[in-house]
């Protein structure tokens, strides 16, 4: 059975990489026989969604013998109002993941090269490689920054697809307006420009934090900028995500190839109560800010020669999470905070393996965080 599969598969299906999704609270505390867990390896909202959102499901519930809305209406129509984007621009997946493979299956063939940052977005890298395409990885800056030089030249190569993740995940840096200005100079017009925001909310409250629909707007290639309601809006379980498309009939090009109910009922209503309800994920949204903020700071001091983490370095972040180098493999770390039921994300692409991403819970989730990591260093140490 094996050989006549691997007889009939593509053959670019066996090389890809598994995407990480991390553990599970059940499968944490099967394993480690923890009682509790904290969750901070997803970058969820730890505010939880907006009290409306409850309301709407259970409100739904009648309903869920019915097919959704194939072309989320409401949804559209809310957006479309608060984004200034004409509804035929808009699109909506399964997440903004499903955006992302929609992209690939519809642009690229297999010699085609797509450009994106390392260490990578997994999907950013999958997607592409599924179909066939090259991708090139271009690295940070010694600071854990963009390499807006680098970005530039490989753009002006004229990539067929670039993936630009502002603010990188799982760095956290962002790329600001004046460096998007250049990139979008460097970008040829026959380039799909795809701009991830799925940090788009916590991002914007950074010093110049591009608006990059008012950017691109003048462009003449194409490009959708992806957003999602994964993240500050608190619904990461209804996978919703969203694009805003340089035209209709890109638009249109997505909606050709989607499942024609990819987006169901219960995500639709969850979406729209949030969408109505903005000043709860604000709220959120600067609590974590701070709250990121306080964590950046308490390690720093940690990190200090002679303290505790010396050794570990904090990349910049505009985003709900920040990125580690712990100076040392980072596997073990997690493993021994999966121990304590603590779940972040460990880095597993090579040259960063060092690396472990923890996403901003509230404040006794950190200082848990903090009081563990200190633990795990002192046991390798000793």
């Amino acid at each position: 059975m094996t050989s006549l599969l691997n007889a009939l598969v593509r053959p670019e299906i066996a090389p890809l990489p598994v995407y990480n999704a991390g553990l599970s609270d059940a499968a944490v505390r099967a394993r480690y026989g923890v009682a509790r867990t904290i969750r901070l390896g997803s970058n969820e909202n730890p505010f939880g969604p907006s009290p409306r959102v409850a309301q709407a499901l259970t409100a739904l519930a009648a309903h869920v013998g019915d097919y959704p809305d194939a072309h989320a209406t409401q949804l559209r129509q809310a957006l479309a109002e608060g984004t200034g984007m004409a509804e035929e621009r808009l699109v909506f997946g399964n997440g903004s993941e499903e955006l992302i493979k929609l992209l690939c299956e519809i642009f690229l063939q297999p010699g085609d090269v797509v450009v994106t940052q390392r260490p990578v977005f997994g999907l950013h890298q999958i997607y592409p490689e599924m179909m066939g395409a090259k991708v090139q990885l271009l690295n940070l800056t010694a600071a854990l920054g963009f390499d807006v030089p680098a970005w530039c030249e490989a753009l002006r190569a004229g990539p067929k697809l670039a993936f630009l993740p502002n603010p990188s995940n799982p760095v956290g840096c962002m790329v600001d307006a004046d460096a998007m200005a250049r990139l979008l100079a460097a970008a040829p017009e026959t380039t799909l420009l795809v701009i991830d925001e799925a940090y788009y909310e916590y991002a914007r409250l950074a010093d110049g934090y591009p608006d990059v629909l008012a950017q691109l707007a003048t462009r003449k290639g194409p490009w959708m900028v992806l957003r999602t309601f994964s993240k500050a809006w608190a619904l990461a379980g209804l996978r919703v995500g969203y694009g805003l498309a340089s035209s209709a009939e890109l638009a249109a090009l997505i909606d050709r190839v989607r499942t024609p109910f990819n987006l169901n009922s219960a995500a639709q209503h969850a979406a729209l109560a949030a969408w109505q309800d903005a000043p709860h994920m604000q709220r959120s949204v600067v609590q974590t800010v701070q709250l990121r903020e306080a964590l950046a700071q308490r390690l720093q001091t940690l990190a200090a020669a002679g303290a505790p983490l010396a050794g570990l370095r904090i990349a910049p972040s505009v985003a709900n999470f920040l990125f580690l180098d712990l100076g040392r493999p980072a596997a073990p770390i997690a493993q021994a905070l999966l121990a304590q039921g603590i779940i972040v994300k460990p880095w597993k692409e090579d040259g960063y393996t060092q690396c472990l991403r923890v996403s901003i819970g509230q404040a006794t989730d950190n200082a848990a965080f903090v009081h563990a990591l200190v633990q795990a260093f002192g046991q390798e140490q000793a």
